[in-house]
């Protein structure tokens, strides 16, 4: 089990502060048309939105007018269409921004009579590259073969439009891997952050072979969820998290109570909730959050469940009172959390695996933090610093420590 999971995953379930903050505007435009707003303030009001537990809280519906219930639905479909509009706005600019660069580097290179070369991420290196399962008696000719590739074998891959580098020293005959060998090695291959893709392929080599085992399902599904967090191009993300979430539903309807088909069904429903719109993110965050539950149950002393609810306590924690009640009113019930209650899914993972990762301690000192209990906040403060950065989300917790740490010592 990993150390740490990407903040993509609990954040990409919510709607953010734009989503409410428009919301709570085109309210104010219905009860008073008369009057005027200042906008900047009042986007702020929704800092810590997350609307992905839209569904477990009673609305009151005190205060709320005819009016404003009679319009509830052309208000919902209206910034629908905005989030919409406004993600792909986003992802026109992303793309432009990436053109840029390439078009001023393609421009040097004709210039100067050489091809442009690109400096790409890994997923972009190579067409359906796969683990090479190499004949004894052709060894010479592929090894030559793989060293005009650049040291990589390529045949192709379930992925389709995307592929992934694999080094010709990892040369397994598919035939030999009985499962028990297969899980081990994928999982192996795994802990190394370094050599996700590699346990990715392997998993691939054997879909055919293995796809009815639900041991095999649920890894591959993670093994997605993987793809997913290594990628950095959208299109990418989109088609690993879809795919993801196919085989983790698959997994849960073969083994339902099988708690790590729930644990990943939950977090590829987390991925793919990042390109929808509002209902479906507010539905796809029910999921997570009936998932991650059934996980629990099956899996109590497993650390990083906890770990996950303890992000999504502490969200749920920092909705304000006015974001509470429109979002009640639009979408039905959401959840009551506190920071205490947070603090203790924390410090359960704390207990089942001490120094289980730099997120975990950063969330504690949080938690203390805002509970007024300095001492506590300092000493997870430090306690963060001395684990090593390995991942991205390490990386950012680092930063979020120290920026703790400042406001711990005015």
């Amino acid at each position: 089990m990993p150390h740490s999971t990407n903040r993509e995953m609990i954040f990409g379930i919510v709607v953010g502060t734009a989503g409410i903050s428009l919301l709570l505007l085109w309210y104010h435009k219905v009860r008073k048309p008369r009057t005027a707003m200042d906008l900047p303030k009042f986007l702020s009001l929704g800092n810590s939105l997350d609307l992905m537990t839209l569904q477990d809280e009673v609305p009151s519906g005190q205060g709320t007018t005819e009016i404003f219930q009679g319009r509830q639905l052309q208000i919902l479909q209206k910034l629908n269409e905005l989030l919409t509009n406004m993600e792909e706005l986003k992802e026109e600019i992303r793309v432009l921004k990436e053109a840029i660069p390439k078009l001023e580097e393609y421009i040097q290179g004709e210039l100067g009579g050489k091809v442009a070369v690109h400096k790409i991420s890994p997923q972009h290196r190579a067409r359906r590259r796969r683990l090479a399962t190499v004949q004894s008696s052709a060894t010479s000719n592929s090894s030559e073969e793989a060293e005009s590739e650049g040291g990589y074998v390529t045949a192709n891959t379930d992925t389709e439009e995307q592929s992934f580098p694999v080094p010709k020293a990892f040369n397994t005959h598919v035939e030999e891997l009985n499962l028990d060998a297969l899980i081990q090695m994928a999982d192996n291959l795994r802990v190394n952050e370094g050599k996700k893709v590699e346990s990715f392929e392997l998993l691939c080599d054997h879909k055919e072979k293995f796809r009815d085992e639900i041991e095999f399902i649920w890894r591959f599904a993670r093994a997605y969820g993987d793809m997913y967090e290594l990628s950095t191009n959208t299109q990418e993300k989109k088609h690993y998290a879809n795919i993801g979430k196919t085989l983790g539903e698959k997994a849960i309807m073969r083994a339902p109570k099988n708690g790590y088909c729930h644990l990943w069904y939950a977090v590829l429903c987390g991925y793919v909730s990042e390109f929808e719109g509002l209902q479906n993110k507010i539905n796809y965050g029910y999921r997570f959050k009936e998932h991650l539950d059934k996980a629990i149950e099956f899996l109590p002393e497993e650390p990083f469940l906890y770990y996950l609810k303890g992000r999504y306590c502490y969200s749920v924690s920092k909705l304000s009172w006015i974001e509470r009640k429109m979002a009640a009113t639009l979408f039905g019930s959401i959840p009551s959390s506190t920071v205490q209650e947070a603090l203790q899914n924390f410090l359960k993972v704390e207990e089942l695996q001490p120094g289980f990762s730099k997120s975990n301690y950063m969330f504690m000192a949080k938690c203390y933090a805002d509970l007024n209990q300095t001492d506590n906040a300092v000493k997870f403060c430090n306690l963060a610093m001395l684990l090593p950065c390995i991942t991205k989300e390490d990386e950012d917790a680092q930063k979020e420590v120290k920026k703790i740490s400042t406001s711990l010592k005015r």
